[in-house]
């Protein structure tokens, strides 16, 4: 780490940049489709949330599965030749992560609900502005849903490496190479990609209470 080794500098920013994106996917999916299963009221809302639920511990390899499946050769998407590469891997992080924005943020904007539904009603507010107005109003408490959500893809090891290959220089991220090097007896190289991992998940973590406190502290005033 302090000498910036090439290999790890280069596994840590395809990291990033795999998680960011499934993140930023995820939350653009999620959360207007959380809050409007909070606000919108129809026949099977609670079989969709009851499912989004279950999908929240849906096992990665299982996922993995489904999307190399998808994307073989022999597979529907096959002819995208997606398989082994960073897209794949961040369409399988994209359906892990996605069930913990929509439950989290439907929990969320549901209790905020309870709060301004008779205000909304008798101004006649549509549904589609109410949903914005309350994703901005639970903006700290959605903070640490979004962060929730990218300590899920930053630990993923399972669907990755099935719809990635753990190839290097190309697919090869810190979960990954935490396993592989760790198989081969390159420790120091593993041990350093570990203590980064344990960094930025503890980084998450503390961020997470800071805005939950934050949100705390603005509903109390």
């Amino acid at each position: 780490m302090i000498s910036l080794d090439a290999d790890l500098i280069e596994i840590l920013l395809l990291s990033m940049k795999v998680n960011l994106i499934s993140l930023f996917l995820a939350c653009m999916i999620g959360l207007p489709a959380g809050s409007a299963l909070a606000v919108l009221r129809f026949p099977t809302r609670k079989i969709i949330i009851a499912i989004s639920n279950a999908l929240m511990s849906l096992p990665p390899v299982v996922v993995g599965l489904i999307v190399y499946l998808y994307l073989s050769r022999n597979g529907p998407l096959g002819w995208l030749e997606l398989l082994y590469t960073p897209t794949a891997m961040i369409i399988a992080q994209v359906i892990l992560v996605t069930p913990i924005v929509i439950s989290l943020s439907c929990q969320i904007i549901e209790d905020l609900q309870e709060d301004y539904k008779e205000y909304f009603s008798s101004l006649v507010i549509p549904h589609k502005k109410a949903i914005f107005a309350y994703i901005f109003d639970a903006r700290y408490s959605l903070v640490t849903v979004v962060l929730a959500g990218f300590g899920r893809a930053i630990s993923e090891v399972g669907a990755v490496i099935i719809v990635g290959g753990n190839i290097d220089h190309l697919t090869r991220v810190m979960t990954t190479s935490i396993s592989l090097e760790t198989s081969k007896g390159n420790l120091p190289l593993a041990l350093a990609l570990g203590v980064i991992l344990l960094v930025i998940s503890l980084s998450v973590n503390f961020t997470a209470a800071f805005f939950k406190n934050s949100a705390k502290r603005k509903a109390y005033v």
